[in-house]
């Protein structure tokens, strides 16, 4: 039987942790439901305030005291076995796994402290760069010698670095290949607010631009689904913040991306408000209720804490690909349905308020038919208009 490592026991006390606060939860949902039964107010209005009392409420305040004590023994008993035992590598399967979870629960984990919690950080083929030494990571591999032409991929909710990597397509190798870009692939927290992430890339790229070895001639921003709207964030907040980087920004381009907000959060937000109008279900709304600020956020595709138009950043090609999963154009499959999660008037910045809409010129606008979210990542179609937008002049 294998010894399990570090890494292994510091997910498992992530997860141990994620389960009791959920319990915790849980307990407090029926604890609430519960004291509504007793009373019994209408079918319409607020649910009760106080908590039961008597019995049942010293057996709801004794069942969340045990689960409160069980977590922090097991997770202090994790914690010590961890020290003695090797660091281990991660792996796909567990990348994958804390992505997902990090999407979902990304800013509960982040404010916690959970081990689970993904940081910022950049990677090129495996190996983590280091954007106060890029070169250290980059000198190991022949292959990646110091470029004058860098492409960054921001990957989508739920998502990691690994995942550009789909039924054996790597948009970001294809085009090192293809078109000599040095690819970096970010990983994060996908769960945070999009205008945090966008802050961090920001100061990532800033300080990855400032110790670069040679001069960057092109930079170029890939941004799948919520991936695109970080990068926006970022170049807002780097243009707010007089940084050097956007100087050298001369592209980007958005797969899927939810300009105006993606299909899945907006219907889950019409469900809590639904939820919300009865004293019987509004407590169970507090489950659905604790999904992460990066989802909320996809609701409307909102790129800066106050919720303002953010606009295309000046003097850099934009370009947006859209899926519809229809093989044919029907007001179907193009206004409800798009690619599963994302309409094409979401992912090309259309919409009816010309104030919000983004300045995509059409030319630089793309859709792909019988193809759905994901497979922006590796249709061959998808690719070759990537491509050539990028060896379109400057």
């Amino acid at each position: 039987m294998p010894i399990p490592n570090r890494s292994q026991l510091s997910d498992l006390r992530g997860a141990t942790r994620m389960v009791i606060d959920a319990t915790d939860s849980v307990v407090e949902v029926v604890e609430k439901m519960h004291r509504t039964v007793q009373l019994q107010p209408g079918p319409l209005g607020d649910p009760a305030a106080d908590r039961p009392s008597g019995i049942a409420g010293l057996v709801y305040r004794s069942v969340r005291l045990s689960v409160r004590l069980v977590g922090r023994a097991v997770g202090a008993s994790l914690t010590g076995i961890a020290t003695l035992l090797p660091e281990g590598e991660s792996s796909p399967a567990r990348d994958a796994y804390r992505s997902a979870a990090n999407g979902v629960y990304g800013d509960y984990l982040s404010r916690t402290g959970n081990p689970l919690a993904i940081d910022m950080s950049l990677w090129h083929r495996g190996q983590r760069i280091d954007p106060d030494d890029p070169m250290q990571g980059l000198e190991q591999r022949s292959d990646a010698a110091p470029a004058n032409k860098l492409l960054v991929l921001v990957h989508g909710l739920c998502m990691n670095d690994r995942q550009w990597n789909r039924d054996g397509h790597d948009h970001g190798a294809a085009l090192a290949n293809e078109l000599g870009y040095l690819p970096l692939y970010l990983r994060y927290n996908s769960g945070l607010q999009i205008e945090s992430n966008g802050r961090m890339l920001a100061e990532t790229l800033e300080t990855l631009i400032g110790n670069w070895a040679t001069p960057v001639d092109e930079l170029v921003i890939m941004g799948h689904s919520m991936g695109g709207l970080v990068a926006r964030s970022a170049c807002h907040q780097g243009d707010e913040a007089g940084h050097v980087w956007p100087k050298h920004l001369r592209k980007l381009v958005f797969l899927g991306t939810p300009h105006h907000g993606a299909l899945l959060e907006r219907g889950g937000h019409g469900l809590d408000v639904v939820m919300d109008l009865s004293p019987y279900s509004m407590p169970l709304t507090r489950l659905s209720k604790a999904r992460s600020a990066g989802i909320n956020d996809l609701r409307h595709g909102r790129i800066s804490g106050g919720g303002d138009i953010v606009p295309l950043p000046s003097g850099v090609k934009c370009y947006a690909a859209a899926a519809v999963r229809a093989a044919k154009r029907s007001l179907l499959s193009e206004r409800v349905i798009g690619d599963g999660l994302v309409t094409p008037d979401s992912a090309l910045g259309r919409h009816p308020d010309s104030k919000r809409m983004l300045a995509i010129p059409k030319s630089r606008q793309w859709v792909g038919y019988g193809m759905g979210h994901r497979e922006l990542l590796n249709r061959p179609e998808a690719y070759e208009q990537i491509s050539s937008w990028l060896q379109e002049p400057q």
